[in-house]
């Protein structure tokens, strides 16, 4: 069959590849699966009871979920099939931003997968034009996932459905992401069947798998448009899919799955990162001195065999004695991954490629649904430091002022009820993406910054945030850190300190921390860090000095997006004081 829509997408995978396993969740430590037929008969119960509820084409239906699961995916297939729009959210916003976007959406329902995201989408109701709010758990109340699935059993409504599916043009609005945004409101993105099915195929076209019988893990907020993307392009090649318990247990769950693919955002990979330098780390003698000249040679690496004959006789022997133990950690199957959502450290894409696990990077965003670029293989379509080549059907060009610019049937509809917005972001039919890159004589487009982020200190020097941020990020003191200094005399940084390896460095000099803000001993530590890092920048840009916070970035605390990209204006302003401290205010 030929796919259109996103609703084609599992009929497709029923005609090709029926998998008796197409998705797969955990119930009491043991996984159950759903089959590519189960999918589809539970997805038409729910246009039926949609249908007998009174949903009708353009209809707004809101779906927020802590972790990901079968019945999110069953239910988006069922509220697309009928012309309805799905709008995703994400379970870590406050009541305020749920009253806000729930308002804004004119979401007639709300479905949320636990007890929690019940009261809280409760609590702001009667702001909204919800009529119910169900969840999709199975539960005894009359609002729980079984209830909600018989309400369409009084009647057949089977050749309504048919019906409906056939009305819905490509062009058509298929769901509202409301971006998570680092800076003010919450703004719509409205994305058309055609703009995901166009980068599904185009992506596929990018990464070179074969269909059927691959496991992936999903575990990247689905309600972000790179899992969604990535869920529809792994029912079209009829992959497995296994939902992954938490981000907490997904390295339980990626030995017990052994996927053949991730796709990742930079934080994980940075995590799993530090998690296998912690553990070289800890190892004694021939061994220890093994595992970091194995990664000092990886951290050499260049494709396409660019190196020296003596290199690649080196690299093997690390692949057999070192790097194998990396593939055995993550599975044992897995392939490549795929990185988006943020600039990733170089370092790390040689030492992952050079350790038999490709890292394609690329560059999209929300509103180009996401597609963009990919880094490939093949061809010499692999450039570390770029994020890759525009894919089949895009073109990107770069604006006078730098700012990236992308055009193709991915780039979205607009933005929902902001014309003056649309109109600002797509001029003459080009998406101008606030993000500020290069592209080179082969075609591979390199990103500097966010063009929002970009800042000049009071001197009238240019500073590109990001640049250094990732430079100093790869100090295994360092766990997040924010350059700061627009408008003041020079460039300085907010740092969150990695505890867990700052405690076992001061365990292993037998000195006792106190307190981590501090302690002068850590602080100078700290400053070599810095220094050495400062190397790679021009004067202007080095940063001349910093501050320790003295909690933790994260999602709940509003620090980090879902995504895990810094908020840049809440982080600055929960450190007003620590700010202050550094400028003298």
């Amino acid at each position: 069959m030929n796919v259109t829509r996103i609703f084609d997408f599992p009929y497709h995978q029923l005609e090709n590849y029926p998998q008796e396993k197409c998705f797969n969740y955990k119930e009491k430590n043991s996984w159950k699966s759903i089959s590519s037929q189960q999918f589809i008969t539970d997805a038409n119960k729910v246009s039926s009871s949609l249908l007998a509820l009174g949903i009708k084409p353009n209809d707004k239906i809101a779906i927020i979920t802590t972790n990901n699961n079968p019945n999110w995916h069953i239910l988006d297939i069922g509220i697309l099939q009928i012309g309805a729009q799905n709008v995703p959210l994400y379970s870590t916003l406050s009541e305020k931003d749920y009253g806000y976007i729930l308002n804004h959406s004119d979401a007639k329902y709300c479905f949320v997968s636990d007890d929690d995201l019940y009261e809280k989408v409760k609590a702001v109701q009667e702001k909204t034009q919800l009529q119910k709010v169900f969840s999709l758990k199975d539960l005894k109340a009359d609002y729980g996932w079984n209830s909600f699935l018989k309400i369409g059993e009084k009647e057949n409504h089977q050749s309504k459905i048919d019906a409906l599916k056939k009305a819905v043009k490509p062009e058509d609005l298929a769901t509202i992401i409301y971006t998570s945004g680092t800076t003010g409101t919450p703004k719509g993105v409205m994305l058309s069947h055609k703009n995901i099915v166009f980068t599904v195929f185009k992506t596929a076209k990018g990464l070179d798998l074969t269909q059927g019988n691959n496991r992936i893990i999903s575990y990247l907020p689905i309600c972000h448009i790179f899992e969604r993307s990535a869920s529809y392009y792994n029912l079209f090649m009829g992959f497995e899919i296994y939902f992954a318990e938490s981000i907490e247990k997904i390295g339980d769950n990626i030995r017990e799955v052994k996927p053949h693919y991730l796709a990742v955002v930079p934080r994980l990979l940075e995590k799993i990162f530090d998690k296998i330098v912690d553990k070289g780390s800890a190892l004694t003698g021939l061994k220890k001195q093994l595992f970091f000249w194995a990664l000092s040679l990886g951290e050499e690496y260049e494709p396409y065999n660019k190196k020296s004959f003596f290199y690649h006789f080196k690299l093997n022997i690390a692949r057999k004695l070192i790097f194998l133990k990396w593939q055995e950690a993550l599975g044992g199957n897995l392939q490549f991954m795929v990185s988006g959502s943020a600039p990733l450290q170089h370092r790390l894409i040689k030492v992952f490629t050079a350790a038999g696990i490709s890292i394609f990077e690329g560059y999209g965003m929300t509103e180009s649904s996401p597609g963009g670029t990919l880094n490939d293989l093949r061809n010499n379509g692999l450039k570390i430091g770029s994020v890759g080549k525009a894919l089949d059907g895009i073109t990107i060009k770069i604006a006078d002022d730098g700012e990236i610019l992308m055009k193709g049937d991915n780039i979205m509809i607009g933005y929902y009820k902001n014309e003056e917005m649309t109109k600002k972001t797509i001029i003459n039919g080009y998406l101008h993406t606030g993000d500020i890159g290069e592209i080179d004589e082969d075609g591979f487009l390199t990103i500097t910054d966010r063009k929002k982020e970009i800042f000049k200190t009071s001197g009238g020097k240019y500073i590109a945030p990001s640049a250094l941020e990732s430079e100093l990020k790869q100090s295994r003191f360092i766990e997040q850190v924010m350059v700061i200094g627009e408008g003041e005399k020079m460039p300085a940084a907010l740092i969150q300190l990695n505890f867990d390896f700052i405690e076992e460095w001061a365990e292993r000099h037998q000195y006792k921390i106190t307190d981590f803000t501090t302690d002068e001993r850590l602080i100078q530590r700290i400053q070599k860090e810095i220094d050495f890092h400062n190397q790679k920048f021009g004067k202007w840009e080095q940063i001349k000095k910093f501050e320790i916070t003295d909690d933790e970035w994260t999602i709940d605390a509003g620090h980090l997006t879902p995504t895990m990209k810094m908020r840049r204006k809440i982080i600055k302003e929960k450190y007003k004081k620590l700010y202050q401290k550094i400028y003298n205010m």
